[in-house]
């Protein structure tokens, strides 16, 4: 499944790992929230770098506690009409304060790639290679945006004020 990061197709460092299966000594993994939470503290003393795959329907709560410990966070969408993700991808950046990557899984459709990056989306996996490379060329389409949002981006308005500050103090 193609990956798209920082508007660029990337090969995944992290291994997808199944339930049951075996974990690698080291490298990096994307687990499951159950298997993560089974025990959190035999992942952190791993050597590779730990992801988890959160679903939408599970409480952002039992995952706080340990966000300073993950390299990813994938948040699940199993239906391009179920929006519950972009809510929690907005908790984790703005109220949780998650700066790792938060990557989009499931149905992450082109139509909404826009809508998923201002949640704070920063990677997504993508079902077909010409999603991908759409993803990629939308990143670089949009620079200014008037909503803040959890992508950190300053807004039209912002930008404005700043300029007209900085014209007032030279003057």
């Amino acid at each position: 499944m193609p990956l798209v990061k920082q508007g660029r197709i990337i090969t995944d460092a992290f291994a997808h790992v199944p339930d049951g299966a075996e974990l690698p000594g080291d490298g990096a993994i994307l687990i499951s929230a159950a298997r993560f939470l089974e025990d959190p503290e035999a992942f952190s003393r791993r050597t590779g770098k730990t992801g988890v795959i959160w679903p939408n329907n599970r409480d952002l709560d039992d995952l706080v506690p340990y966000l300073d410990r993950l390299a990813v966070v994938a948040l699940v969408f199993p239906s391009f009409r179920d929006g519950r993700a972009y809510s929690q991808a907005r908790l984790l950046r703005e109220r949780h304060g998650y700066d790792g990557e938060l990557r989009a899984t499931g149905q992450v459709l082109r139509d909404q790639f826009v809508f998923m990056q201002r949640a704070g989306f920063d990677a997504f996996e993508v079902k077909k290679e010409s999603d991908a490379e759409a993803f990629a060329a939308t990143v670089k389409r949009y620079s200014v945006f008037y909503q803040p949002t959890g992508d950190g981006r300053v807004t039209a308005l912002n930008r404005r004020m700043q300029s007209r500050h900085s014209e007032s103090a030279a003057r």
